[in-house]
Order: structure tokens, then C-alpha cells, then sequence
């Protein structure tokens, strides 16, 4: 049944409907009332354009707009607000372009869209076309383009060029100061001011919450003339988001007057700090609720993995949100739900760029990558996130070709794109390949950061490369990453792995507040170097600052033991482990006391250990007693050591090597044969050697009989003539001894 709107009346009732349905987000809403109605003005055009274009349905906005036998001037610029509002700024700039006429506010859209894109160079090109500069909108827009990039010399002289001021200038050009931290030239600024507004303090206040200084804030909120909700509102957030809760609910409490967004203020602060229990009293207590109220109680229950609580809430929710949804569906990919996660994806018929790459990134997450693939080749506007998602994806799933392709693909990249794909290649053991990135990402420009330090650092550990290290430390010092304590914690992992202990050491040193992996590192650099009294010292100064050990602490320390031959300290360690620290051994532990044991002879102990432990013993676990039965040639806990490798490792040819060794060594031949038929029968191929040396800070593997080598005949060559000369050295030593 159509609706009859009576006269112009019943007509302007309608336009303001389709105009609330559009900014509630209840777009089907506004498109039902729409196309019942019967009479139809330019303005109810204009009002389901703009409903379109603000959420996200530009197109059928400008389809619209084709069909408009008469536009006015208020239609023009509503469809160029509806492009700049999806970031379509080519689309608008053409439908600027065939404007019949323009106003004032079609310059002042233009130009202010590019001062809020960054593209000044473009914005001051139309500014210096705009017939008219009497206005100060244009004005203001310039300045605050230039104070929003730190550019302040020209919003300073764009600022004085000014044929009149009025307050929105001098606010703009504070605002400049005071969101990019500018605190100091700011407060001189505001100062000067001949007159000043709410907004001016407001601003202020602002500022000195986004640098954190919240006891600035608290005094200049003090001083505020008259401040209004958005003061109250600041100063409340600033509270929230450093985590005082306390003051907070204190200032909440004290609010002469609570609008919504005070409300959804302190609703994020419970969230952010996880205390759900307020959270719901908070929400339940709401005299009124907007999308934000909802979306933020949903994002609660989601942080804290109540998700049904959470798909509760979103199922009341009076009118669906993408913010809302997407929470959801992140909820449900954290958890690998991921089939719940597509069923609220799917109900989603508009979606952002947010909501395509949330679903991308959940089936990465769980290595479901034909899915992320999929619906990757079906989004259509791909920003970056998306393409350094599925890199991130293939690379943690192995699948390092189908990276790097897409790497090649991706047009602008940054700099998270190489370093998942530097990372990507550390991972998967592509060491060379991912020095060779690093490189290939300096020469175009690209500034390493901390990601990229750190993945650089760990390919130098892995390949015991000091050099490459040694420099990658001093370009780390050159663009001031040592405070970083990721930089810094890989650079003591990889001075401990190229055996220079007492530089790792200086580096932990020099860490202000180093974490526990700053802790840990060093504890396994001196374990691996067989530092083992050193590494326990370590060990018993970490507890003596008060700091509590975890599992990796004690992976490293019983290792430091072991290698050490240091026996009744790990017994000590591993009994502190369980009676003191109550953590739980896992696998690498046990490894670590079998070794420790059966270093110092006493396999019984060690197999005790064994059979006793509640998990089940691992092939580490196992290689640990096989190989000290190996050092003490004890065949009967070697040969059981070997049949429970075999079991759990049967195509990995290094334990039948082994046993066959021991045999062979205790003079039992047949023993020996037994197991090579074995190996032939197992099919087991022992995988080829591999080794890598520096030379000149270039590090060069060698795969054994590996003939795409190059110069690999020379190489042969070289080392013939040089086995001779050691022969014949060799000879010519004995003769005169």
C-alpha cells in the first residue's frame, strides 16, 4: 500500500524520516519509505542521496542522481559530500568539475577534502582558483590542512595573509598545535589569543590528554571557565584510556549532566579494562542508547570470549550495525569459530573494508586459506591491510610462493607489507632470502623499523652471521632503535647465538627495563655457550629483584645445568620449578634433566624419570637418553631409547644412524645389518647437508651435491688440490717425527 502524503506537509514529514533512518543506519528503512512514496520532491532526492552515500551505498547514491531531471545546487553538493564521505575524492573532484554553478561551499568541500586527505599541493591549486576569498571557511580550511601535517611556518603565514579572522581561525590553528602534541607552542598560542571560546579550552584540555599528561589536563580542566558536556567528556576519557578508573567513576559521578556520549565514555572505560560486571550496569542503566552504546557493550562481551553473551545482545540490538557485526565476527575468528563468524558475515549486506579484512584475517588465523583467498578475490576495494593479510597468511601456512606473488602483485606497499614477507621467510627458514628482502626494500626506499630489525637480527642468530650482525647493531644505534626493547632483546640472541656472550651481556646492560624475554635471552645465550654457573647467577638475581620465572626460564637454566655438568644445581632448579614456582614441567624440561643425568652417567635416574612423568615423553625426550646411552655405550637403554624414536620419528634416518653406530662401536655386526635393513625398508632417505659461511658480509650456502651451485666444479677442484697438500704435509710431518 503507498503512502499519501497530504500536500507539502505530509511531504516534508517524509524527507526528515528518510533523512533520520539514513544517519540511524536503517538504510532498507529509508529506501522502503522512499519508494512508497507518491509525491517527491528535489529535497526527497536529496535526502535518500545522502541517506546512500552514508552508508556506504554510493552507488546506488549516484544512480540516483542520473535520474534526476532537476538537480538543484544542494543536489551537486550532496553528491559530492556522498563521494567524500566514502573517500572517493576523483569521483567527487569529476562531479565538481561539471557543476553548472558552484557556491561557496562546493569550493570549501573540495578543498577541505584534499587539507584532510593531506594533498595540500592540490588544495592550495584550488584554493588560489576560488573567485571569491572573502569568506574565511576556505581559509580556515587551509590552515587547519597545514597544522594537521605539522606544517606550521605555512599555516602560521596562510594564517596571517588572513583578510579577516574570526574564532574558527585562531581554534584551527590551535587545533593544528595541540593534536599534533605541540603542547608548548600551543599554550604560547592560546595565550595570545584575543578571544577565547569553550572550543579554545576544550582544545587545550585535548591536547595535553593525547600526550598523556594528565595532571596537566586535571589543572587546565580546573582553570576552564565553563565547561560544557565535551570538557567533562574529555577529561573523563583521559582517565579511561590510562586506566584510572577510580578517577574516572569519581568524575562521572560528579557530571552536572550525562549526554550519551558520557555515558558510552565510561561503558569503554569498564570494557577497556575488562571489568564486564560494570560494564552491564552501566549499559542496563542508560537512559538512552545510540549504535555506539551497543557496539561497545557487544565489543565487551567479546574482549572477555563471552560470546554468547555477545551474539545475545547483538540479536536485540534494534537496528544492526557494521561495527557491531564486524566485533562480532572478530570475536568468533579469535576463537576459530569461524563458521558462525561467515553466517554474520553473509548477513551483512553492505560491508567496509574493515569487516572484509576482519573475515580475511580470521580464516588466515586458522590456515584456512582457500576461504581468506576466496573471499579475497571477491573484495573489491583491497586496501593494504588486506594484501599484507594474506602474505601474513601464506607465509604462516608455508606457502612462501604464493607470498611472494601476491607481494609482486600488491601495488603501494609499506612497510608492514616487506616485513611479512621478511618475517614470512624467517619462519619458514628462507634465511638468505629474507637478508636478500631487507636489502631489496633499503634500495627502494624503504626505512627498516623495529619488525624488521628484529626478523634481520634473528636470520643473523640463526645463521651464526656476526658480521651482518655486528652491522645491522650499528645501523640499529644510527637510527635509534636500541631503545626498543624487541631490537634489543634479538640482539642479545644473536650475539649469544654467533658465541660472543660478553656482548650480549653488554646489551642487557645497557636495557633500561628489560622484560622477561631480555631475561630469558641471556639465561639461554649463557646455556648455549656452556655458561652454566653464570646462567644460574643470572638466574638468582632475577629473583632476587622480584621477578618471577616462567617455563622459558627454566628451559634455560636446566639447559645451562646440563651443558654445564652442573647435576645437583638443575636437581635444585627442577625441584624449585614444581615446589616453589608451581609451574607444571612440560616436555623441554624433562629433555633438559635427561640430559642433565645422562651427561653425568646415571641413565637409571634418567629412565626413571621417564617412565614416571605424567605427559608423554616426546622425541626430544627420547633423543636425550639415546644420546647419552650413546657417549656411556649402554646398548640396553639405547636400543629402548631407539624403538621409542622409531615410533614416534620412523622416517628420519639420523636414529638409525645412531643405533647403528653404537653396534657397530660394541662389535654386534649383525645388530648393524638388522638396521640398515630396517632403514632400507622404512624407506628413509638421510636428508642432504647443508652449511653456510660469511665472507666479505656475504653469506653463501652449500647444499651437499647440489649442481645448480655456482663455480661448483672450481670448488671441487680447489678442495682436491687442498686434501693433497694435507696429505702431503701430513707425510712430510711424520717423516720428521
Amino acid at each position: 500500500m503507498k503512502l499519501r502524503p497530504i500536500g507539502e506537509k505530509g511531504t516534508r514529514v517524509f524527507n526528515r524520516k528518510i533523512t533520520q533512518l539514513g544517519k540511524l543506519g536503517r538504510i532498507d528503512d529509508a529506501v522502503q519509505v522512499f519508494s512508497e512514496m507518491t509525491d517527491r520532491n528535489t529535497v526527497t532526492y536529496n535526502s535518500m542521496i545522502s541517506a546512500y552515500a552514508k552508508n556506504g551505498r554510493v552507488g546506488s547514491a549516484r544512480h540516483l542522481f542520473d535520474e534526476m531531471s532537476h538537480r538543484n545546487l544542494v543536489t551537486w553538493n550532496t553528491m559530492i559530500s556522498g563521494y567524500l564521505h566514502n573517500n572517493k575524492v576523483g569521483e567527487a573532484y569529476g562531479i565538481f568539475l561539471r557543476m553548472p554553478e558552484r557556491d561557496l561551499f562546493s569550493w570549501t568541500l573540495m578543498i577541505t577534502c584534499y587539507t584532510r586527505k593531506g594533498d595540500l599541493e592540490r588544495a592550495r591549486e584550488l584554493f588560489d582558483l576560488l573567485p571569491d576569498k572573502r569568506d574565511a571557511a576556505c581559509w580556515n580550511a587551509m590552515i587547519a590542512g597545514y597544522a594537521k601535517k605539522g606544517r606550521f611556518d605555512e599555516a602560521k603565514r596562510v594564517f596571517d595573509e588572513m583578510p579577516q579572522r574570526n574564532l574558527v581561525s585562531w581554534n584551527s590553528m590551535l587545533a593544528g598545535y595541540t593534536k599534533n602534541g605541540e603542547m608548548c607552542l600551543g599554550l604560547r598560542f592560546f595565550e595570545e589569543m584575543p578571544e577565547r571560546n569553550v572550543v579554545s579550552w576544550n582544545l587545550v584540555l585535548d591536547g595535553f590528554v593525547q600526550v598523556g599528561d594528565l595532571s596537566s589536563a586535571w589543572q587546565f580542566f580546573g582553570k576552564t571557565p565553563d565547561p560544557n558536556v565535551v570538557s567533562w567528556v574529555t577529561m573523563l576519557c583521559g582517565f579511561a584510556q590510562n586506566g584510572k578508573i577510580v578517577q574516572a567513576e569519581d568524575l562521572f559521578e560528579q557530571m552536572p549532566s550525562r549526554n550519551v556520549v558520557a555515558w558510552n565514555a565510561m561503558l569503554a572505560a569498564y570494557v577497556q579494562d575488562r571489568q564486564i560486571d560494570k560494564a552491564v550496569k552501566i549499559f542496563e542503566d542508560m537512559p538512552e542508547m545510540d549504535s555506539v552504546s551497543w557496539t561497545t557493550m557487544i565489543n565487551g562481551y567479546v574482549r572477555v570470549d563471552k560470546l554468547d553473551k555477545a551474539r545475545e545482545l547483538l540479536n536485540r540490538m534494534p537496528y544492526k550495525n557494521i561495527a557491531a557485526q564486524t566485533a562480532m565476527i572478530s570475536g568468533y575468528s579469535h576463537n576459530g569459530r569461524m563458521d558462525e563468524a561467515s553466517q554474520i558475515f553473509n548477513q551483512i549486506t553492505i560491508r567496509d573494508g574493515v569487516c572484509w579484512n576482519t573475515m580475511i584475517a580470521g580464516y588466515a588465523q586458522c590456515e584456512r586459506m582457500v576461504e581468506a583467498s576466496s573471499l579475497f578475490r571477491k573484495m573489491t576495494d583491497k586496501d593494504v591491510v588486506s594484501w599484507n593479510t594474506m602474505i601474513t597468511g601464506y607465509a604462516q601456512v608455508g606457502e612462501m610462493d604464493q607470498a611472494l606473488q601476491l607481494f609482486k602483485e600488491m601495488g603501494e606497499k609499506n612497510i608492514v607489507s616487506w616485513n611479512s614477507l621478511i618475517t614470512g621467510y624467517v619462519q619458514n627458514g628462507l634465511y638468505l632470502d629474507a637478508l636478500k628482502s631487507t636489502v631489496i626494500m633499503g634500495k627502494e626506499g624503504k626505512r627498516p623499523d623495529e619488525s624488521t630489525f628484529s626478523s634481520c637480527l634473528s636470520v643473523c642468530a640463526n645463521l651464526a652471521a656476526l658480521q651482518v650482525g655486528r652491522q645491522l647493531h650499528h645501523l640499529v644505534v644510527k637510527t635509534g632503535y636500541l631503545n626498543d626493547l624487541f631490537v634489543s632483546n634479538a640482539l642479545i640472541t644473536m650475539y649469544a647465538k654467533c658465541g660472543r656472550v660478553v656482548s650480549a651481556k653488554l646489551v642487557f646492560e645497557d636495557i633500561n627495563h628489560g622484560d622477561m624475554v631480555s631475561w630469558n635471552s641471556l639465561i639461554s645465550g649463557y646455556a648455549l655457550n656452556g655458561y652454566g654457573n653464570e646462567a644460574v647467577e643470572l638466574f638468582e638475581e632475577m629473583i632476587r629483584k622480584g621477578l618471577n620465572p616462567d617455563q622459558l626460564t627454566f628451559v634455560g637454566v636446566l639447559s645451562a645445568c646440563s651443558h654445564g655438568g652442573l647435576v645437583d644445581r638443575g636437581l635444585k632448579m627442577f625441584k624449585s620449578m614444581t615446589e616453589v614456582h608451581l609451574i607444571e614441567p612440560l616436555a623441554e624440561h624433562y629433555a633438559c634433566m635427561v640430559d642433565l643425568l645422562g651427561r653425568a652417567g646415571r641413565l637409571e635416574e634418567a629412565f626413571i624419570m621417564v617412565r614416571d612423568m605424567k605427559i608423554k615423553a616426546t622425541s626430544r625426550i627420547w633423543g636425550a637418553l639415546l644420546g647419552a646411552s650413546r657417549i656411556h655405550r649402554n646398548l640396553k637403554f639405547g636400543k629402548y631409547a631407539t624403538e621409542r624414536l622409531l615410533e614416534l620419528e620412523p622416517d628420519k634416518a639420523s636414529n638409525y644412524v645412531l643405533l647403528s653406530n653404537m653396534n657397530a662401536v660394541a662389535g654386534r655386526w649383525d645388530e648393524v645389518e638388522r638396521v640398515r635393513v630396517l632403514m632400507k625398508e622404512s624407506d628413509t632417505v638421510k636428508q642432504p647437508g647443508c652449511s653456510w659461511i660469511e665472507v666479505r658480509n656475504q653469506v653463501h650456502a652449500f647444499l651437499f651435491d647440489d649442481p645448480m651451485l655456482p663455480r661448483t666444479a672450481e670448488v671441487c677442484s680447489v678442495l682436491k688440490c687442498l686434501a693433497a697438500e694435507m696429505t702431503n704435509t701430513s707425510s712430510l710431518v711424520t717423516s720428521y717425527s
